[in-house]
C-alpha cells in the first residue's frame, strides 16, 4: 500500500505563495488519482484539488480556482500543490489522499475525468498533513 507525506507548509504573509509536495512510496504511483485537501480545528475535511492519474484530468475546488495549480510528476512519485496569492481564510492542514480506485473519476470511453468535487471517503490513503498560515 502507498505511503504519502507532505511537506512545504510554513507561515507565509497574505499574498504570498507556496508549494506543497507530497511524496509517494511504492512503484503504483503512476496508476493512483490523488487529491489535496485541508482542514481547520473543529471542521469538516475540505477538498482543494484532485488530479488523475495521467494528470490531463484535474478539479479545484471554488476557493482554490485561478489560485492554486496541482501537478504530478509519476517518475518522482510526487504531487504538488502549488498555492499564489494566499489568503488567511487558507490557513489549514493540508493532507494529500490518493484513491487508488479511482472512484473519484467518471469514465467516458477510454477516458477518466472529473465530474463533481472529490469526496474523502474516496480516498484510501493519507498523509499526515503539513500545516500552513497565513498571516494577514
Amino acid at each position: 500500500q502507498v505511503q504519502l507525506a507532505e511537506s512545504g507548509g510554513g507561515l507565509v504573509q497574505a499574498g504570498g505563495s507556496l508549494r506543497l509536495s507530497c511524496a509517494a512510496s511504492g512503484r503504483t504511483f503512476s496508476t493512483y488519482a490523488m487529491g489535496w485537501f485541508r482542514q481547520t480545528p473543529g471542521k469538516e475535511r475540505e477538498f482543494v484539488a484532485a488530479i488523475a492519474w495521467s494528470g490531463d484530468s484535474t478539479y479545484y475546488a471554488e476557493s482554490a480556482k485561478g489560485r492554486f495549480t496541482i501537478s504530478r510528476d509519476n517518475a518522482q512519485n510526487t504531487v504538488y500543490l502549488q498555492m499564489n496569492g494566499l489568503k488567511p481564510e487558507d490557513t489549514a492542514n493540508y493532507y494529500c489522499a490518493s484513491d487508488s480506485l479511482g472512484l473519484s473519476l467518471t469514465q467516458f470511453g477510454d477516458s477518466y475525468y472529473y465530474t463533481e468535487p472529490p469526496v474523502p471517503g474516496y480516498f484510501d490513503v493519507w498523509g499526515q498533513g503539513t500545516q500552513v498560515t497565513v498571516s494577514s
